[in-house]
């Protein structure tokens, strides 16, 4: 894992890629985690402790999280492994925090007990700011954005 520093004296600033516009969201989106269970559920707390590079809010809370879920397949060596998959956004599609991003998501699911993890990106649907779950725009408020 790499040493990550931040400079905490800086202006609160928007990611300059980002275009913050309206847009339609699809139904079930934001995902939350709300009613997930077992090891899923300790994924969607992992990643809730994950916050964007430039702001203090949570991958969760942007709406970045597409899916969590947690399946059972077969190694190599016949015993029985699983595996964690989050499918993600990023804000923009090239974020330059993308590998950040994805190792961190990388790690949450490795620190939930599971044998391997994934990370997928997808861009559709397309992150809007209305993705963002109340909780999200509180915090981005709070850092003195307008949402």
């Amino acid at each position: 894992m790499s040493d990550v520093s931040t400079d905490d004296a800086r202006e609160a600033t928007a990611c300059g890629y980002t275009e913050y516009a309206d847009g339609e969201v699809p139904e079930g989106f934001p995902k939350t985690g709300v009613g997930a269970t077992g090891v899923e559920a300790d994924i969607w707390d992992a990643l809730y402790e994950i916050e964007d590079p430039e702001m203090p809010v949570s991958i969760v809370d942007l709406g970045l999280i597409y899916d969590v879920r947690v399946v059972e397949r077969e190694g190599e060596d016949g015993e029985t492994k699983t595996l964690g998959i989050v499918e993600m956004t990023l804000t923009y599609t090239g974020c330059p925090a993308r590998d950040y991003l994805e190792n961190d998501v990388q790690c949450a699911i490795l620190a939930a007990g599971v044998d391997e993890a994934s990370v997928r990106l997808r861009f559709t649907p397309e992150w809007t700011v209305d993705m963002v779950t109340e909780a999200g725009r509180e915090a981005l408020r709070e850092f003195g954005l307008g949402v």
